[in-house]
């Protein structure tokens, strides 16, 4: 049988591989225009979706898109930025302005392809009336802090927005806009993907109140006056500026687990999709997956080994501690302390865009003798999680992942492999 580490790796490797831009591009796209084509978007995966779709339209365009600091790829027509990720920086809101300019003055003839990824929340931060960038950094990082759900974060972040909750799309008017999305959000909703610049948003200002109230958020004055005032409002399903806009999400968490699956299939090993969508603190996701496995292992349910138990979405992390992060390699570690040294249970958890957190380390590996490597190395593993310390921890043992950037993002990815 193959190796589990190997095996494990050619099965993240395969749901990347299923989220590339070249690979999903090709089939969405719409019938040439009459007036101009004009391509926007934002995202770690905007480069490269903006260097498939100019590879195979067959007419004129031009245009402008946004992605993250290392991720440009180079494009003829299509002009390509760069900004700050997860925290918004000044290089964002230019290119974010610069967007606004490529889509004035169009008109009913013209077309905007919208390549939108995950990430282009950060990469977008247009402040809202009375909103600084400064404070937008601030709310931005006790969001990342806060222990809140992506959903969560992109309903503030898009009340406190002069781009995103369809914003940009309104700005498109009267032209037609088709969105391209590879979602890295669980549910796959499209006005959670970079928090929706050109789709409608149900959510209200009242919402994003309750929830910077949930998790204690110190928002500044001008902040909370415009969320409180409704004047942070975003468009709403039904608006007559959003009639022309579709939206077809080109890639999906769901279609990198399954790509996992026909990896593990073909190595003789039968794949068990826990679910796209799985949320929650990450150390607590982790012992739940370990809980799985250890069944898998001492009474062959839900189903005998061999088999690798695959799931996705997006945990969080409410920070407490001093270490390197991320949400990845700290539901890792905790899947480690709770299966023990457990005889035969490998695994596999990374961020499918190559960064878990703020470091350029995708995740990390498992097997049953990390606890004891660690230990002899004079860590203590409960330390390390305590301290929210995963990269720390696994870099030290030699078991990080590291891909480099991936150009693509459909969100977490855990693999548990019970032999």
């Amino acid at each position: 049988m193959t190796e589990p580490r190997d095996l494990l790796t050619r099965m993240f490797h395969a749901a990347v591989r299923a989220a590339q831009p070249e690979h999903c591009i090709p089939a969405f796209l719409p019938t040439p225009p009459k007036g101009r084509t004009i391509v926007i978007g934002a995202g770690k995966a905007s480069a490269a979706m903006a260097q498939a779709f100019e590879r195979h339209w067959p007419g004129p365009l031009e245009g402008v898109v946004v992605t993250r600091y290392g991720y440009a790829v180079p494009c003829q027509r299509i002009e390509i930025l760069e900004a700050a990720h997860p925290v918004p920086d000044e290089a964002g809101e230019h290119a974010a302005l610069r967007l606004f300019d490529q889509v004035r003055g169009l008109t009913a003839d013209d077309l905007v392809i919208c390549l939108i990824s995950g990430g282009g929340s950060s990469l977008l931060p247009v402040p809202g009336p009375g909103v600084t960038l400064t404070d937008k950094q601030a709310i931005n990082r006790a969001l990342l802090k806060s222990g809140a759900t992506i959903s969560e974060m992109n309903c503030v972040r898009r009340h406190l927005s002069g781009i995103k909750g369809g914003r940009l799309a309104a700005a498109c008017a009267p032209a037609r806009v088709v969105n391209l999305l590879i979602s890295d959000v669980p549910g796959d909703q499209p006005g959670d993907i970079a928090s929706g610049p050109t789709v409608a948003d149900p959510s209200t200002c009242a919402d994003a109140l309750e929830i910077a109230h949930r998790y204690g958020l110190d928002l500044p004055a001008g902040a909370r006056r415009l969320l409180e005032s409704g004047d942070g409002e975003t468009l709403k399903p039904g608006d007559p500026r959003l009639a022309r806009v579709e939206t077809h999400l080109i890639a999906t968490p769901q279609m990198a687990l399954e790509a996992a699956a026909a990896v593990a299939r073909d190595a003789g090993i039968a794949p068990v999709l826990l679910g796209d969508r799985i949320e929650g603190e990450a150390r607590e996701v982790g012992k739940v997956l370990a809980g799985i496995a250890l069944q898998v292992r001492a009474h062959g349910q839900p189903i005998p080994a061999p088999c690798v138990l695959l799931s996705g979405g997006e945990t969080t992390v409410t920070v407490r501690g001093q270490g390197r992060g991320g949400r990845n390699v700290e539901c890792l570690l905790s899947t480690a302390i709770a299966l023990d040294g457990a005889d035969g249970i490998h695994a596999l958890a990374g961020d499918t865009d190559g960064v878990d957190g703020q470091e350029e380390i995708a995740g990390a590996l498992i097997a049953p003798d990390t606890l004891a490597r660690a230990w002899a190395t004079g860590m203590t593993p409960r330390a390390h999680l305590d301290d929210n310390d995963g990269h720390g921890f696994f870099e030290r043992l030699g078991d990080s992942l590291i891909t480099g950037p991936t150009l693509t993002n459909v969100n977490d990815f855990r693999a548990i492999l019970v032999l």
